[in-house]
Parts: structure tokens; sequence; C-alpha cells
């Protein structure tokens, strides 16, 4: 039998009275989160879910996120996690393109769910409601799991849409099976008497296979956050003893450049491992954070269509800061050009990947499969370059590349030169059109409190570090940088000021 769900159940039975997930005061022990996905399954089997029917849930993190994660996979349904930001124009092209047979939203953004539910007319539960509960209590706990095959979907996730409409990258059980396995046991090496910190979105591939599903695959305890805070993650992490910390770069830097209370004093965390991913972490960021907080980072690579995990910094080599490692268990990476072709050692190339991780293809869309996976390769659009090792280090998105009167510009490796910058927090480069040089670089920075550079400094900065085409002559000091629900930039929603004159 292959069945995501089956993670629950064993742990469930090894480990019936540990916590598995907690919220401040609430807890789960494992019997519990098993029992409460069980009575779930009872009830979305008698609201007529059948094996293959696709679910979607939306809700914050909160414990009630995995009893309806597995609960919609032990029926035997694919799980459509949704963003609780989404309004309900995009809810409702979710919901009609996955052909979602039953909508589960929590009460703090049912609003917008149940306006998308209605128009497209798929059936709508509002969990943590007094009706919902009382339906979990009359049911029955279903005994086991649906079985499924290996390759059939289990979950589906959308794309964020940054080119056209949402894709949905569809996972089966096969690809989170093995990647969780991989991640817990190989990479993370979870026992459990670990504790997960779990500020991720457990919608999005990083929080829901990297901390949700390997930390119930090993039995370890996921301490939750629904919204990310730098302080409060201190708290959170002193107060349940967090043993790995699971996060994206910004998260990263908030940490490093928040105040800490004398009670919050680093030393004393339990901290054993610091895990970073879903965008470039910068060299600085990552060494300013093992010094303040007396941990390892390791920094890995993934996309939604990889489940994630396709490389990463393994705990038992030799680690390169700014690399992302190298390819992790059943999995192939290599470098490609615009015909597919590898590229010549030592050359930047587009990330190709194949193995048990890779979907099976977008749902209902072939003409984004011709696209992506092309002779059992999936094209990431990521770019990157190789070392001697085998150590795979990003160059940048294939999309993001700047090329200034012809040369090419990484706006990655002018980031890095800007995070070196005492004054800086957070930055971002991009690129924006010029009537002669066809792109100009432009550079948005965020300072750290209380500093006072200005652009003419950093653009003086960067201009004495890189080649001079390359150093921004656009630069922007702003308030804040525009971020996603895992707390990644988002550039294309940069607002970038273009004097009149800027040759």
């Amino acid at each position: 039998m292959t069945n995501l769900a089956t993670l629950l159940v064993h742990s469930a039975a090894v480990h019936e009275a540990h916590i598995a997930v907690r919220h401040d005061e609430t807890t789960l022990t494992y019997q519990q989160l098993d029992e409460a996905s069980a009575r779930l399954a009872t009830v979305l089997r008698d609201r007529g879910v059948r094996p293959g029917d696709a679910v979607s849930m939306t809700m914050p993190n909160v414990p009630l996120f995995p009893v309806v994660y597995y609960g919609i996979l032990r029926a035997g349904g694919v799980v459509v996690p949704m963003n609780p930001l989404l309004r309900a124009r995009e809810a409702a092209y979710l919901l009609r393109d996955s052909g979602a047979r039953v909508a589960i939203v929590h009460p703090s953004c049912a609003g917008e769910v149940e306006s998308a539910a209605a128009e497209t007319g798929t059936a709508c539960m509002v969990a943590d409601s007094d009706t919902f509960h009382a339906l979990l209590l009359a049911a029955q706990p279903m005994a086991g799991v649906v079985e499924r095959a290996g390759d059939d979907t289990a979950v589906i996730l959308y794309t964020s849409g940054t080119t056209g409409a949402p894709k949905g990258a569809q996972l089966t059980h096969r690809n989170l099976l093995t990647n969780t396995a991989t991640t817990a046991e190989s990479l993370l090496r979870l026992g459990p008497q670990d504790v997960l910190f779990g500020g991720l979105p457990l919608f999005h591939a990083f929080g829901q296979t990297c901390a949700m599903n390997t930390s119930v695959a090993a039995g370890a305890t996921l301490t939750l956050l629904p919204r990310f805070d730098p302080g409060r993650a201190l708290e959170v992490m002193h107060r349940d003893r967090v043993t790995v910390f699971l996060g994206v770069p910004t998260m990263y830097s908030a940490l490093l450049h928040a105040e800490r209370p004398a009670a919050h004093d680093t030393p004393r965390l339990r901290l054993r491992l610091a895990v970073s991913g879903g965008a470039s972490l910068p060299v600085e960021v990552l060494h300013g954070f093992e010094k303040a907080f007396h941990t390892t980072v390791l920094e890995g690579y993934g996309l939604s269509e990889t489940s994630p995990v396709a490389a990463f910094n393994h705990p038992d080599r030799r680690r390169k800061a700014g690399s992302i490692g190298t390819p992790v268990r059943g999995v192939e990476m290599r470098l490609v050009g615009d015909d597919g072709a590898p590229v010549e050692p030592g050359a930047v190339g587009e990330i190709a990947i194949r193995g048990e991780n890779v979907m099976k293809g977008y749902f209902n869309n072939p003409d984004a499969d011709a696209l992506a996976l092309r002779d059992g390769w999936f094209h990431t659009g990521d770019l990157a370059r190789v070392d001697e090792d085998g150590c795979y280090f990003i160059v940048d998105r294939k999309k993001d590349l700047i090329i200034r009167g012809g040369y090419n510009v990484y706006p990655r490796e002018i980031e890095e030169v800007l995070y070196g910058h005492p004054s800086v927090a957070e930055c971002a480069v991009v690129g924006v059109p010029h009537p002669l040089h066809g792109e100009e670089v432009a550079a948005v920075v965020v300072l750290r409190p209380g500093e006072k550079a200005t652009a003419d400094d950093l653009r003086a900065y960067v201009r004495e570090r890189v080649a001079a085409y390359k150093y921004p002559r656009i630069v922007t000091v702003a308030a804040e940088l525009p971020k996603g629900p895992t707390g990644k930039i988002l550039k294309r929603k940069l607002s970038v000021p273009v004097p009149p004159d800027h040759s």
C-alpha cells in the first residue's frame, strides 16, 4: 500500500502519547492527530469524496492543518493547499482548475473562499466551527487508509503564477514519500527528540515536506507560528526548545537583526541545525547567523515541482558557503543550454533535474508540460554553475538575468556585494528598461535600524567591487521589500523609480 497518510499511521502506532504538533498552549499527540484525521476521512467519504477526488484546504499554520491534510489523504483524496491570503477571484480559479469537490477553510479566511466556492459550486466546510467539530465527534474513525498507487497524485501545489495563470504541480504519493524519507533520514537526521520550527507556511512545498511531513515521519514535534515575526519566533524557539530551524533568507536576516532580550540569550538555545531554502541565502547573512546563534546553517535547493528538495549541503560532507550543495538521494542534476544540451565544464547553464522527486506533470496543462518536461528532465529556469567537487552554485533565475549593453549581469552577484555593506539589511537587484543599454541595473535596499547610508554611498560601494558594467546606476533606499507568503522577496512587485537621466 502506498499512501502518504501512512506516515502518520505508523508514527501514531509507535509514538502514541508524544506531542506531534504544538501551537502555543494547544497540543495534539500522535494518537489525537491520527484519530482526528481518521474521523475527518469518514466525514469526507460521507460527503461523497472518492479516491482521486480533489479537496482544497485553506488555513494558516494551526494544528488543524495536519488534521485536514492527512484526513484528505487518508480518504484517498488529493490535497489542494491554498494560500490563506488569496482573494475570492484567485481562490475560484484554483477551485475550478483543480475540480475540487470540497473546500475546507479556516474561519480566519472563510469569507473569500466561501464566495469562491459559491461561484464554482464547490461544497464548503468551515473548519474549527461548532458544526465542524460536531461532525468530527459524530464520525467513526476510518480504519486504516485508502489504498493508492505510488504514481497516483497526492497533492496539487499551485505555483505562484509569475508568468500567466498559476499551474498545478501534481506530486505523487511516491514523490512525497521518498523526498520526505530522504530529508528526514539523510539530511536533517531527525528523531523523536527533535522539535522543528513551523514558521514556514504549510501550504507551501518547503514547509509541507521539510517541516510537517518529515516531523511526522520521524515522530518529532512541530511547533507552529502562524505568522512569522522575529520576536515571536525567538520566544517559540526558547519556550519549546527548538532543535531544527527551517526558514527562508528573509527570516534569517530578520532574526539576525532583531533585538534579543537577555531571556532569549542565544547560547541557551538547543538549536543544533538550521536549514535555508526558497531563495539564495547571502553568504554574509549565513555567517552572521551562525556566529550569533551558535549553530550550523545548511543551504538546500528545490521547487514545488520537485517535492521540493533536489540538492543540499549534506551534513556528512564538506559544506561550501553560497552553494546549494549536491543532488540528494534518488536525484540527478545537470546544467543545460537553451538547446537542452549539457553546457561545457565551468559554464553557466540552466538546472535540469530528474529523479524520484520530480512531479508527474502539471494538472491539465500539456503546454506547460511540454516546456518544462523534456526528454525525462525537468527544466527549472534557474541558472547555476558547478565546481570540480560537483557542488552547485545558483547564479540567478533565467528570467531575472539582466543584459546590459550585451553583457550578462546576474542580480545575485550584486546582491551579495550589497549584503557586505554594514548598513544593508535586505536588498534586491533587478533590470529596468534603458533606451541605450537595453537594460539598466537597479537596486532597492532596506537599511538596518539606525543606519544612514545614502544611495550614492551604496552605489560607490558596489562600483569599487565589480566590473564597470555591473554596478547599479539606480539605487533606491526603501522602508521594506515586498514579500510572498514564505517571506521570499517578490522582485516583480518592486517599485523602482527611474530617473530621467540614468545613463
